[in-house]
């Protein structure tokens, strides 16, 4: 939940000079994968995938026993301690009013947005986001999630290939379709098991309609870019119409076609076999 500056330079770097700029030999791809172990439950932070509605009705409705302030980020952000017994122990709580604040729109109904837009494609890479009311006051409710380290500019991580390139990668099709303007190493966590989780989107899903300033594609996943493909403003009606305005759907579904071009020049420059994650 925190913010520092931008890493979009850094990120682009690490990810071009590493596996995502579709420009490495295949034998060296190959030589870099390895065998991948199955999650830890000790090591793993992603605890949520397939518990997400027990998760949000109990982050919803269950009893606040404590909170306290969170000394880091500039969103000011409680973290809050609800009863034992249930499937979710902490959240982070965002009060933020949609509106400009530091020349930037911001609002907590982005950050729940980020989850149900995650949740329509499959990503499972937002932890479990509500709207919740504390003391008169609506934000959104964001699962605090344990056991996790964050992003280091000096030495950034590097996972076991071809996964954590794979997640990067899905990472930087994300921003660029919510038009997530603060992708930075505050918001970058990940597990002992080497899982990529996303926070912080309370600037995005703004009316956007180019892809500027946001960390550019060197490689696809192709089951996530299918996905983003399917989507049409019913979708998008269906799922994030509470949290998400109409101008700022348009702007999402512009995003998308423009990546569609972006996807093509970056297939005739180096072709499918080393752009696409299958």
């Amino acid at each position: 939940m925190r913010r520092a500056p931008s890493l979009l330079g850094v990120i682009t770097l690490v990810l071009s000079a590493a596996t995502l700029s579709g420009l490495r030999s295949e034998a060296l791809a190959k030589e870099r994968q390895v065998a991948i172990p199955a999650p830890d439950p000790a090591k793993c932070a992603v605890n949520w995938t397939g518990n997400e509605p027990a998760i949000e009705q109990f982050m919803i409705d269950g009893k606040v026993m404590k909170s306290e302030d969170v000394p880091i980020g500039v969103t000011k952000p409680r973290r809050v301690y609800l009863e034992g017994g249930g499937p979710a122990a902490r959240f982070a709580f965002k009060p933020i009013r949609p509106g400009y604040s530091k020349g930037f729109m911001e609002s907590y109904k982005s950050e729940i947005a980020a989850y149900k837009l995650d949740r329509m494609l499959d990503m499972h890479m937002v932890p479990p986001i509500v709207e919740r009311k504390i003391d008169g006051i609506t934000g959104a409710a964001i699962l605090w999630v344990d056991n996790v380290q964050g992003w280091s500019v000096a030495k950034p991580p590097q996972g076991p290939e071809p996964m954590w390139s794979k997640q990067l990668t899905r990472m930087k099709m994300f921003d660029l379709l919510i038009a997530n303007i603060d992708r930075n190493q505050g918001n970058l966590i990940y597990d002992a098991d080497w899982h990529l989780i996303l926070i912080d989107h309370s600037r995005a899903f703004i009316d956007k309609n180019d892809l500027k300033n946001i960390a550019p594609l060197g490689r696809v996943d192709r089951q996530l870019w299918e996905k983003m493909q399917a989507l049409t403003m019913q979708d998008l009606d269906r799922g994030l119409a509470k949290w998400v305005g109409d101008r700022e759907k348009k702007a999402l579904l512009l995003r998308r076609d423009l990546m569609a071009k972006n996807i093509q020049q970056l297939v005739a420059k180096s072709g499918e076999k080393f752009v696409f994650y299958e």
